[in-house]
């Protein structure tokens, strides 16, 4: 089936869910809340939700209103009167929604979280991942291909150092092997994203080692629609029936939609929710389309023998679109779920080699996730968690072989991922250790990958395709603990261990490719390897309602398949990859400080870390260039820029801040200041630069809100980047990113079409029309930012 003909379907069901959702809304009464925020009380006298997050760490501390865990456990109450006081039925959930332009600050976590709650994603839209964080403190994005591949950069790490997942499980896709791969998770499907740094990273692996990306949405319903009848007593382990009252069902539904200007695009979506008695559904389709984007200047900063047609940037056109369907079964004390999920992209490369080959990647993933939770009435066990997902991912790298002749277009790559995970938690209940109450959890996780990437230019001989079929096995198992010492201290050890299993081939390796100068023969090679790591974390609560953190943590990563085992032409990227078969663990050791202040009418995060690397492994640009094979290296008129996977030891250093401030009731509404601030700075041991790390940045602006209005202007300014590797890196200009924004929220009366809520806005992006160039993309002497743009939105909730 066309990729056209997939788009027309998926966009014709989207209206009719809607339409479907307006004949039911009379059914409809409050929709679900997701239980990402809890109310909390300013000192300000404002009140200002706090953040809830998901991610960070398997141990969820479970409030009692009256009394702690431990003097529940005194007063003799059963354990089912315990979990009756500790819970709350999901469909009677009443927790507060985000308060628009609020800066969200995480104060119970043992690193730096940053959340991106329902309503900016909302406002602020983007394709990727990485477009949507580009600007967060501490974050950016590849930008390879704006708006089609980016993968979120935290702290200067990349790819294998950052792990990104959806509800819980791996996203899967490519986008680890390859800048130009895009991300299989689209922000338009998405309610919340949070960035995880630190020790918590340990739930996930050692892939993580920078951090983790983790975007959730109600796929896997995880609660009941509250329209549903409230009876229901999921995590309360007593024996009174799931629903006494009648389980007709009801339906909430969500429409999405947005209008860019900058690159003509077009994106809409519709969330439908349903659910009655034990059971929730969901359902959502969505779908983006984009012409190529303006730019403010000519792109190619080596080369201006060529044409740019009406200010756009040749080659950047992208399409993509979606479909999920899942749904949950609630018994006592919990719920089973599962979900199947489409992504399908496809998207051109722009740059020179993208602009001369047309080309284009076309991406699909069928994803099937399944997870639940069950409290039992048990005296050791509080909570029992997991997560399964299989994922069959499969993308062609399109492209004219000859740019003069249009009848050799065809595809010059595919890449595939067929990848399975398993991860099962288990919380024990609280005890009191004397010294501190000491609450555990045990984690076991367990993954395998099937990776082939063929290529039809080369068959039958050594260097078809960017490696051969290989695959991987982890196995791992981790452990959280925390102390509780006072309300006002508490502590973490938290420890992992995996066992790593590789098979591939590697071809045969001229010595002066490898680092060692060691020749390589062709051999089937089955490397393994046993990472181990460990952290260690105090939070504490300072005056003035701050809380105070410091971290360290020691981590070992074991190398991925694509840099031991890499050899030949990646097409989209105009790279002959070289991979190193034998890398070694990389081990990092890390320590963190943090301030951070959530409540009041002035709230902060301040941050600082360092982190040293041992045998840290990089992409390394050579400057030389080559053709389809080793011999073609070094030969006039090679098109591919060669890449080496080499390792050094190595120093990542820096911080960030970010802060708003209330300064005071205006018209209605407070009015306010904010700043931001972020600086990495990463050195090999010999003192030169490691490629491709983002500049310092620092900015602010000022912003006015109230219940319904939220106002905002905000400059980042971005500096000259001139600490770039020795070989084959050029020094990026500075630039000034210029943001404006205004949104309106509001409760309707169900005459706008059985619609009940709506938020709309106009956001414009790049307001100076500045000539922006990324410093860690591959192709940011080729490939601008967007230019000047205005982004329309409206949502309803019916």
């Amino acid at each position: 089936m066309s990729f056209e003909l997939r788009r027309v379907q998926r966009l014709a069901g989207a209206s009719l869910l809607l339409l479907g959702a307006a004949a039911t809304s009379a059914l409809a009464q409050e929709p679900v809340q997701q239980p990402v925020q809890q109310p909390a009380q300013d000192k300000s006298s404002t009140e200002l939700p706090a953040i809830t997050v998901t991610a960070p760490s398997p141990i969820v501390r479970r409030v009692v209103p009256t009394r702690s865990p431990v003097h529940v456990a005194r007063t003799g109450r059963s354990r089912s009167q315990q979990h009756a006081a500790e819970a709350t039925p999901p469909a009677a959930a009443s927790a507060a929604a985000p308060q628009q332009g609020v800066l969200p600050i995480v104060t119970n976590q043992f690193a730096t979280v940053t959340v991106v709650p329902n309503e900016e994603i909302r406002r602020e839209g983007g394709g990727q991942l990485g477009d949507l964080l580009f600007s967060k403190p501490g974050i950016t994005g590849s930008s390879f291909a704006p708006g089609a591949s980016s993968r979120p950069i935290i702290r200067g790490l990349d790819v294998n150092r950052v792990g990104i997942v959806e509800n819980g499980t791996n996203s899967g896709g490519a986008s680890d092997l390859g800048e130009d791969h895009f991300v299989p998770i689209d922000p338009l499907a998405t309610n919340q994203v949070e960035v995880v740094r630190g020790p918590a990273a340990l739930r996930y692996g050692s892939t993580s080692i920078g951090g983790v990306v983790s975007a959730t949405n109600n796929r896997i319903p995880d609660a009941l629609p509250s329209c549903a009848p409230s009876f229901q007593t999921y995590g309360l382990p007593t024996k009174a029936p799931l629903a006494t009252a009648e389980t007709s069902p009801c339906v909430t539904a969500e429409t999405r939609s947005a209008f860019s200007s900058v690159d003509r695009g077009v994106e809409s979506g519709v969330l439908l929710d349903t659910g009655g008695g034990n059971f929730a559904f969901h359902a959502d389709v969505y779908g983006r389309t984009t012409t190529d984007y303006g730019i403010p200047s000519y792109p190619y900063l080596n080369d201006q023998t060529r044409s740019v047609a009406n200010g756009r940037q040749p080659n950047s056109a992208t399409r993509s679109d979606g479909a999920s369907i899942g749904g949950s079964y609630f018994f006592q004390g919990g719920y089973i779920g599962a979900a199947i999920t489409q992504n399908d992209s496809l998207y051109h490369i722009p740059g020179i080699d993208g602009a001369d080959h047309n080309t284009r990647i076309d991406g699909h993933q069928t994803k099937i996730n399944v997870k639940g939770e069950y409290r039992p009435d048990a005296a050791a066990i509080d909570t029992i968690r997991f997560w399964a997902g299989a994922t069959d991912y499969r993308h062609n790298e399109i492209g004219l072989a000859d740019p003069a002749d249009p009848n050799s277009d065809g595809v010059r790559q595919t890449f595939t991922n067929k990848e399975q995970e398993i991860r099962t938690e288990v919380q024990l209940m609280p005890f009191n250790a004397r010294f501190a109450e000491v609450t555990t959890a045990l984690g076991f996780q367990v993954g395998h990958q099937e990776l082939s990437a063929p290529s039809p230019d080369n068959p039958g001989t050594l260097f078809n395709g960017l490696w051969d079929p290989n695959n991987s096995t982890r196995v791992a198992g981790y452990a959280f603990n925390e102390f509780k010492f006072t309300d006002a201290t508490r502590a973490q050890i938290a420890g992992r261990i995996e066992h790593v299993e590789l098979h591939g081939t590697t071809p045969n390796f001229p010595a002066d490719f490898l680092p060692d100068g060691t020749p390589q023969v062709a051999i089937a090679r089955n490397p393994f390897y046993t990472p181990k790591s460990g952290s260690i974390g105090l939070l504490q609560d300072l005056p003035g309602g701050m809380v105070g953190s410091i971290t360290a943590q020691y981590v070992e990563r074991a190398p991925k398949a694509a840099e031991l085992f890499s050899r030949g032409a990646h097409d989209a990227t105009a790279t002959f990859d070289i991979g190193n078969p034998n890398l070694t663990i990389e081990t990092a050791k890390s320590v963190e400080l943090g301030v951070r202040k959530a409540t009041g009418p002035f709230r902060f995060e301040a941050t600082i870390y360092y982190t040293h690397f041992d045998n840290f492994i990089f992409r390394r640009l050579t400057g030389v260039m080559c053709g389809d094979d080793f011999a073609s290296c070094g030969t006039p008129g090679a098109e591919l820029n060669q890449a080496v996977y080499s390792q050094r030891n190595a120093n990542f250093r820096g911080g960030e801040f970010q802060s708003q401030l209330d300064v005071g009731a205006f018209q209605g509404g407070i009015w306010g200041i904010e700043n931001q601030l972020d600086v990495v700075r990463a050195t090999f041991t010999d003192g030169t630069n490691v490629p491709r790390i983002p500049p310092l940045r620092m900015g602010g602006g000022v912003f006015w809100r109230d219940d319904n209005w939220l106002m905002r202007v905000n400059l980042l300014h971005a500096f000259a980047q001139n600490n770039v590797a020795v070989i084959a890196e050029t020094p990026t200009a500075g630039y000034n990113l210029l943001k404006a924004e205004v949104s309106y929220k509001t409760k309707l009366d169900r005459n706008w079409f059985g619609a009940r809520e709506m938020i709309a806005g106009v956001v414009g992006n790049n307001l100076l029309n500045e000539s922006i160039r990324n410093s860690v993309s591959y192709t940011k002497d080729e490939v601008l930012m967007p230019g000047i743009g205005v982004r329309a939105f409206a949502n309803f909730k019916f």
